[in-house]
């Protein structure tokens, strides 16, 4: 219980306690005063506790007789008169505490009570993520698939009912209150040593920012993840020192770039995804004849990418104001109209199309475009936005070229910001790399591993690979990378092991080679098999594996 409800049952019982107090002294001192009569007829005066015990049980039971002798009538006349007087006290007592549990000030402050000691109690590490939509239960779902416990603050009780409905497992612990609250945060654990991230991404640009002020001033070294819409607001959030940005048209409008100047780097970002495996066809775009039909913040975006490739596409837009800001942008190719109208589509020289971008924020449109583009030019490739996260997806049924959820995307960013931490880091490190870098690694993590990858992180630290650890610490700069891939079945034979990024303090080794010298506290990702994961985390932590790949000398099982 915390001082706000031990404060409220202190104002609120106050009265009913002073109350109960005053009639039992009121009882208790007229049988005090009133003599009786004890067996042998002698006069006798009450204790103050057989007073109190006696009026005590008669109070709340119907009475267990006159104790210790019969009273007399002066004393059954002052009793009757007690009896209704505490009784009255306990109805009067009863009714404020009953309505005390009725008061949702006092209940809210239970709950506050109760979800402070479920976080306090945590020895894991944990999410803050605020507010509660389908959004938000999708990275709730894949964190807790990943090992990661998660605290949720939602201000809306109908969705704090709906998150209990869900029954996560482990238990996620929901607050009710406004997320911009800074205490909402403090109950929430941020200063735990436990919490490693909090997770914005509200539609509200200025709310995002406010909570990542709060959040840094509450506990700088918390990783704060916000969604931004546009490059100011991404600007204005890092700024702000937001560890990660999340803003779902750029990185959309980056993966057509992907496909338009390195395919391979598209297939390879979609592997790390989990999207698609490594045997999937190549997505590439054209560069040329390119339709945009909607002109909001994600086609603004795309234009803008093909623009700085020296692309130039026509745009279709109905919205007079977005009309406007594209022409002030300098879009030269333009038509005010609706996308899914044959006449828009015709000036647009749909027949000659060979790329169409379906962009609108409203899906109904976005169906109806789709629908016409289909029979007027069956042979484009079509992209299509939709907008709403649902179990069943019509776009997914209309065979389209490829397929955009913005909310999906800020799903898949999150999540792997925070559960893959290194995978994330390697997507940004390969964003400058060209086609031939990626068709190389894609080729080399085929012939090495197999079509579908996994992707495993070792950290070299007392904790997480032990053995490795007092190796490094008792002999440094003494290991190669390359001793992890032999396997501890046959040292001889290789597990299939492919080390893509090493992360020190200060140096970060794309691609190592098996010469690499390891140190303490690298983090190592690796593409690997099960097979080779299992090794691994044997080697890592169990000292007879790990003599065994250094030495050769195998663990004896009889001594002599």
């Amino acid at each position: 219980m915390n001082e706000g409800s031990l404060w409220i049952i202190l104002q609120r019982m106050r009265l009913p306690f002073i109350v109960i107090l005053s009639t039992y002294t009121i009882a208790m001192t007229g049988l005090l005063l009133i003599p009786g009569v004890d067996a042998n007829g002698n006069s006798f005066h009450l204790s103050i506790f057989e007073a109190f015990y006696f009026v005590t049980y008669t109070a709340t039971t119907i009475g267990f007789g006159e104790l210790p002798f019969a009273f007399t009538h002066y004393q059954k006349i002052w009793v009757s008169v007690s009896i209704y007087l505490v009784v009255l006290g306990w109805f009067y007592s009863i009714g404020t505490l009953i309505s005390l549990f009725q008061n949702k000030i006092f209940l809210s402050e239970i709950a506050i009570a109760r979800f402070q000691r479920s976080v306090k109690n945590m020895e894991e590490n944990f999410v803050i993520v605020l507010g509660y939509n389908e959004t938000t239960r999708e990275i709730i779902k894949r964190l807790l698939a990943a090992k990661m416990r998660v605290v949720v603050v939602e201000i809306d009780q109908d969705r704090a009912d709906y998150l209990q409905l869900e029954g996560f497992v482990p238990n996620v612990p929901i607050l009710v209150k406004d997320a911009h609250n800074p205490n909402a945060l403090e109950y929430a654990g941020i200063k735990s040593p436990y919490c490693k991230a909090v997770i914005s991404i509200f539609e509200d640009n200025a709310l995002n920012l406010r909570i990542t002020l709060a959040a840094k001033l509450l506990n700088p070294y918390v990783n704060v993840v916000v969604k931004a819409t546009t490059a100011e607001e991404a600007e204005n959030l890092r700024d702000a020192h937001a560890d990660i940005v999340d803003n779902p048209f750029a990185i959309i409008a980056y993966q057509l770039q992907m496909a338009l100047k390195a395919p391979s780097l598209f297939k390879l970002e979609n592997w790390l995804y989990k999207r698609d495996t490594l045997e999937s066809k190549t997505f590439s775009i054209p560069d040329s004849d390119i339709i945009i039909c909607g002109y909001g913040r994600l086609g603004s975006t795309i234009y803008e990418m093909f623009k700085k490739n020296n692309i130039t596409p026509t745009v279709i837009e109905v919205n007079d104001s977005r009309i406007n800001t594209a022409n002030y942008s300098g879009v030269n190719k333009i038509i005010h109209g609706s996308a899914d109208d044959h006449f828009y589509l015709e000036t647009a020289n749909i027949y000659d199309a060979k790329l169409v971008i379906i962009a609108t924020d409203n899906d109904t449109i976005n169906l109806s475009i789709l629908s016409t583009v289909k029979k007027m030019n069956p042979s484009a490739l079509i992209i299509v936005r939709e907008n709403e996260i649902t179990d069943f997806s019509i776009f997914s049924k209309a065979k389209i070229d490829h397929l955009y959820i913005p909310e999906r995307i800020l799903i898949q960013k999150t999540t792997n910001a925070l559960s893959n931490p290194l995978g994330d880091k390697l997507i940004r490190m390969i964003a400058n790399k060209d086609e031939a870098w990626g068709h190389a690694l894609l080729v080399d993590l085929v012939k090495n591993v197999g079509i579908n990858p996994k992707t495993y992180e070792l950290d070299l630290t007392e904790k997480e690979a032990y053995e490795i650890h007092k190796y490094l610490k008792n002999k440094e700069n003494s290991l190669a990378l390359g001793i992890l891939k032999l396997s501890r079945r046959d040292r001889n034979q290789k597990n299939n092991l492919f080390p893509l990024l090493i992360l020190r303090s200060n140096e970060e080794i794309l691609l190592p080679s098996d010469d690499t010298l390891l140190q303490i506290d690298d983090r190592i990702l690796f593409a690997c098999d099960s097979n080779a994961i299992d090794d691994l985390e044997y080697i890592a932590n169990n000292a007879y594996e790990f003599k065994y790949i250094i030495s050769g000398e195998e663990r004896k099982l009889f001594f002599r």
